[in-house]
Formats: structure tokens, sequence, C-alpha cells
């Protein structure tokens, strides 16, 4: 008797996408579209990505695209920040279009209630060391929230709690 090799269907295959394949999709309709500012801002964020992938010597990974995606954001934070003082709203402009592009890669940020409960439950057990903890509370909190919460908001919130328990 022959029986026929289960083969898998192409709806099978079909996974959650990953951060490389939807910028891949989203270059190319931006480029349909002639949408200059998206498409600028991808082309450059596939280039620091290709350049991440050069240093590492591996295909990147989700994590490996969210570093890139968040220095890249933080590069462009800081550049609005140097245009404002300088005067230049127009560049500043600029640089606030190709970050919210790019913010639209990242998961959705904390809400400071939700930032404040992180803190609470991640201090807890640390309270006892006092001030010399706050770096342990902060990576543990960045690694855990990767790309949903801003570095300065935990170290201020992680500092504010520790001298609160003093």
């Amino acid at each position: 008797m022959f029986f026929a090799k289960a083969v898998p269907s192409r709806r099978m295959k079909k996974a959650a996408m990953s951060i490389a394949e939807q910028i891949d999709k989203d270059y190319i309709q931006a480029y349909k579209a002639k949408d200059q500012v998206k498409l600028g801002t991808l082309r450059l964020l596939k280039t620091a990505a290709k350049n991440r992938q050069v240093e590492l010597m591996r295909p990147l990974e989700d994590d490996d695209y969210m570093d890139v995606l968040l220095r890249e954001v933080k590069q462009r934070q800081d550049s609005i920040e140097q245009y404002n003082a300088a005067n230049r709203p127009d560049l500043a402009e600029k640089e606030a279009a190709e970050a919210a592009v790019l913010q639209s890669y990242l998961p959705a940020r904390l809400s400071d209630e939700e930032l404040a409960e992180v803190v609470e439950k991640t201090v807890a057990p640390l309270l006892d060391g006092g001030m010399k903890n706050m770096g342990k509370a902060i990576s543990a909190i960045m690694a855990e929230y990767k790309g949903r919460v801003d570095g300065k908001a935990v170290s201020a919130a992680v500092k504010a709690r520790l001298q609160q328990a003093r």
C-alpha cells in the first residue's frame, strides 16, 4: 500500500513576521508609494543593520535588530536636541519624522504607572542594599523590558524608590 508523505501547507509555514521581514516589506511599499521620508529612514536603518551584521559575523536576530532600532531612535532624539539648541527647527522636524518612522517598529512604551509597578517589583528584594543595588535594578529592568522603557526614566524611578526606602 502506498502512503503519501505529509507535506506542510503554505498556511502552516506562515509564522509571525520578524522585524527584518516587516522592514523589508515596508521599504518596498514606501518605494512604490514614493514616501521619501519613510524610504530614506528605512534605507538608513537597513544599512545600520547590515553594518551590525558584519560586526557580529552572523545573521541578525530580532533582539539584534531591536538593538539597532533603539540605537537609531536614540541617535535621532539626540539630533533633535542638538538642532533645537542650535535654533534649526527645520532639521529638528526632519529628525522627528524619521524618529516617528523608527518608533513604529518598537513595542509600545510602558506608562508611568506600569513603570512604577515594575520598579517596585524589581527593587523590593534589593532595598536592604540601598543605593549600591541601583545598577542591578536598572540592568534587570532594561533587560526585561528592552525597547519599552527609557533608560533615563528607569534610572530616575529606581533612584527615587531607593532613596525613599532610607
